[in-house]
């Protein structure tokens, strides 16, 4: 009886699980950014201070399109000197960066004691 007990909440906790999944949260994240068409396309994954990357690179001259993916922590994003600025409640910004150089990429919400040294750099070729 017990081991038929067990394998029915097994099974029970498997549908919940799958129910409630990862995958389906993700989609409207990536939705923005296949939304705008052609272009180039750069999420920012922030989680508790820090970017996924370190440096993003783009062309000058042609359209890029901006996401932010808060995956861990609450975060909001400028890039100095392209006005670009990305929050919760403006996750994609399009721009056409004309002049090659290095971009400051930062945190612009405090999100705690590593704040101050979440940055990474965009890099317009």
């Amino acid at each position: 009886m017990k081991k038929i007990m067990t394998m029915a909440a097994a099974a029970g906790m498997l549908l919940v699980f799958s129910a409630c999944g990862a995958k389906p949260a993700a989609t409207p994240e990536a939705a923005p950014a296949a939304a705008s068409g052609s272009g180039q396309q750069v999420q920012l994954v922030a989680t508790n201070y820090k970017f996924d990357k370190t440096e993003y690179k783009v062309k000058a001259g042609e359209e890029v399109t901006f996401s932010l993916q808060n995956k861990e922590g609450l975060h909001a994003v400028t890039i100095n000197g392209l006005k670009v600025e990305l929050s919760n409640q403006k996750k994609t910004a399009t721009i056409k960066p004309d002049k090659p150089g290095s971009y400051d990429i930062i945190c612009s919400q405090p999100c705690g004691p590593g704040h101050a040294m979440m940055t990474a750099k965009l890099i317009v070729e």
